[in-house]
């Protein structure tokens, strides 16, 4: 009798462990989406902030201005929220991660999900403040889609590549991180901004493509991405070698 009552309050126990590890996971998760979301929501904001105020105020910030207010945004966010969601804010950097295997597929919708939520958001915000103006910092080719299109895949081949090397390897992986990556943004707007608005990121365009309903060319800003990025991981996997050599 009495062993069997120990055995039920010791199932009891672990069914109450059980639920309580599920309730942490699920909290956990949802952290992990809701800092994804902030995230992206301040890169989106800062991006499309800095060329919509831009022609509001008649103050031509420029390639320069805007090179830098994105960069500068994606440095802070990995910074700030590196430690809970990894910092990804970007559904081609999430995919990438997934096709190397240091992310797992089964987060993957999830991820792209907030990334995709906070940029709209980001995008109604702009447009509450301002108007639809400047397409709210929609990128747009000025050369020709296909041009485009080769610009996003190198660049975004770039960002990946670079991210891989800081966030993956331990020979690497360090305070300078956030910095590395943020100065890669910065200098891929300056290099393909111009010609494609130097995108790398189907969040940063889909939100203000939403809230302006500009469309033309989004596909680029999408196949870009998601062709470079990966290619990107896949490269600096094949060059990485062996951590302990």
């Amino acid at each position: 009798m009495t062993i069997a009552l120990e055995k039920e309050t010791e199932q009891a126990a672990q069914s109450e462990t059980k639920v309580k590890a599920q309730i942490w996971s699920n909290s956990e998760r949802w952290r992990r989406l809701g800092a994804e979301a902030v995230g992206t929501f301040t890169i989106v904001f800062a991006a499309g902030g800095a060329t919509v105020a831009s022609q509001l105020t008649g103050v031509q910030l420029g390639l320069l201005g805007a090179a830098f207010a994105s960069g500068l945004a994606v440095t802070a966010m990995i910074y700030a929220l590196g430690h809970i969601c990894g910092a990804h804010f970007n559904p081609a950097v999430t995919l990438a991660f997934s096709l190397v295997r240091h992310f797992p597929i089964k987060e993957v919708p999830g991820y792209i999900l907030a990334q995709l939520g906070g940029a709209c958001l980001a995008a109604s915000l702009l447009r509450l403040l301002y108007g639809d103006i400047a397409h709210l910092g929609s990128n747009l080719p000025s050369q020709g889609a296909v041009q485009s299109l080769i610009l996003e895949i190198v660049i975004s081949f770039f960002l990946m590549f670079v991210i891989m090397a800081v966030a993956t390897d331990s020979r690497a992986v360090g305070q300078a991180a956030a910095l590395a990556i943020g100065l890669t943004v910065t200098f891929a707007i300056l290099v393909a901004g111009p010609i494609s608005g130097g995108s790398m990121n189907p969040a940063r365009s889909f939100g203000p493509a939403l809230l302006s309903w500009t469309w033309q060319d989004q596909w680029v800003y999408w196949l870009g991405p998601i062709i470079g990025a990966p290619l990107g991981g896949l490269v600096y996997q094949l060059l990485r070698g062996d951590e302990r050599s």
